[in-house]
């Protein structure tokens, strides 16, 4: 078994390409279950935030299993495959972990070290259980993802300073204003994004926040938190014509504002400056809107230039973490090598019980009666005799099972022993001269994270399944 992950994110695809696989937690389900459909896909966990779709899987062959995921996510984008694959990354065993693990610690995010990152890994993590596609290797995986991301957040002060989109979103009103105690606010949406954002707008001064929303009743609880107003979405041209920014992060799949309707507020403005942010994905705002007059439009993109000024502190803290995440990495890497020992051990003691139990049986016949406590003697010293005979082949196999050729130490192991009756010396011929071709490619590139321009993997077994 292998791990693999294929997705994109905001450094390999643009805002346009990410709208398209943001899918839903009814598409990802959906998506799950068509991935597993595959002989080659075992487990699977979806992670879609605003700015990332990937796919997490617990796979037999790379190849087989990367063109059936590849297929399936770009037929739910409706996209070809060829039109994909130029913004994805895949990453193959432990390089897939060390992936989640920086995903998680929010190193890999627009904002580095921003939090909200982990609660989307966590809730990936339950939609994928919850649906049954999720086993013993991703379980595995994302529990130390978790822990990892708690460890980094304990041990460094990545996080501090909060920063995250919606506190990009204040500092770039906060650069254009120069202060926002005279500003009326109009926040779209009345999700976590947009609590985060009233909170960072209370804490600037400004001088009123209105939360619009599809739902009144969520508009009237997150605008009386932070003491501004609310009103419901059918509402909301009125509140455009008042406001002097809006910040809108909703999850509608369709455009709340188009450029008509920019176009008709803006004359019942009187062409009076109107900023707007727009942190949501897919976008909420038509971004022909930015053609308009006196109309200033902002994507969840443009943030990225926002906070450069506020990381380098987090970027020393970053190095800090890196080291954390490559323990954790070689940790992790250990554990999913030993899972190729485990089998073959197992097997081991098993035929070697058998064959106990079978020539005990003849002994006790030949010995004719004995009494208890001899019997009890005999099958003590056969159980001491089996366990001193398997003691040093087993730790020689849990220490190989560490090691690059650990699937060929397995194989020849299963074949010395007889563990596995249909695997031939032909066949084992080709493994080892697979894995060993597999291993003088990854030496002859110098580094062992790439195996192409597309991959990055660490040679390690393939685990018996």
């Amino acid at each position: 078994m292998h791990i693999l992950v294929i997705g994109l994110n905001h450094n390999s695809a643009p805002l346009e390409m990410r709208e398209l696989l943001a899918f839903s937690v009814e598409e990802q389900e959906r998506g799950l279950s068509i991935l597993l459909k595959s002989h080659e896909v075992y487990e699977v966990a979806y992670l879609a935030t605003c700015n990332r779709t990937e796919v997490y899987a617990a796979v037999g062959e790379f190849n087989l299993a990367e063109r059936h995921i590849l297929e399936t996510i770009a037929k739910q984008a409706h996209l070809t495959v060829e039109e994909l694959l130029p913004h994805v990354y895949i990453h193959r065993n432990s390089m897939a972990a060390y992936h989640l693990f920086k995903v998680a610690s929010g190193l890999d995010s627009m904002i580095l070290g921003e939090t909200q990152i982990l609660g989307q890994v966590k809730e990936a993590y339950g939609v994928a259980t919850n649906a049954g596609s999720v086993g013993k290797y991703l379980h595995e995986l994302f529990n130390r993802a978790l822990a990892v991301a708690k460890r980094v957040h304990s041990e460094t002060a990545i996080s501090q300073n909060a920063v995250s989109v919606s506190y990009a979103a204040v500092e770039l009103t906060k650069k254009v204003f120069g202060t926002l105690r005279e500003q009326r606010v109009l926040l779209i949406g009345a999700g976590e994004t947009a609590e985060i954002t009233a909170h960072n707008l209370r804490e600037q001064g400004v001088a009123g926040i209105t939360v619009v929303n599809r739902t009144l009743e969520k508009a009237e609880r997150l605008a009386a938190k932070y003491h501004g107003s609310a009103g419901s979405l059918t509402d909301l041209m009125r509140w455009l014509r008042v406001a002097d920014i809006v910040i809108s992060s909703t999850g509608s799949s369709e455009y709340i504002l188009t450029a008509e309707q920019l176009k008709a507020v803006m004359r019942q403005r009187k062409q009076r400056p109107l900023f707007l942010i727009d942190i949501a994905v897919p976008r909420d705002i038509d971004p022909a809107g930015e053609a308009i007059d006196h109309l200033f439009l902002y994507d969840i993109d443009d943030l990225k230039n926002v906070v450069e000024a506020n990381l380098k502190e987090r970027q020393r803290e970053a190095r800090r973490a890196e080291k954390i995440l490559f323990s954790e990495q070689e940790a992790y890497k250990q554990w999913l090598n030993s899972q190729v020992a485990i089998p073959v051990i197992k097997e081991l003691r098993h035929e070697a019980e058998a064959l106990r139990k079978l020539e005990l049986d003849k002994a006790l016949n030949r010995l004719g009666t004995l009494s208890e406590k001899d019997q009890d003697t005999v099958i003590a010293m056969s159980s001491m005799l089996v366990n001193k005979i398997l003691n040093e082949p087993t730790q020689k196999l849990k220490t190989m099972g560490n090691s690059e050729y650990a699937a060929i130490y397995m194989a020849v192991a299963s074949t010395l022993f007889g563990l596995d009756q249909e695997k031939s010396v032909d066949s084992l011929d080709r493994l080892v001269k697979r894995e060993v071709e597999r291993i003088a490619i990854q030496k002859e590139t110098g580094h062992a994270r790439e195996l192409d321009s597309k991959a990055s993997t660490d040679v390690e077994p393939i685990i018996h399944r």
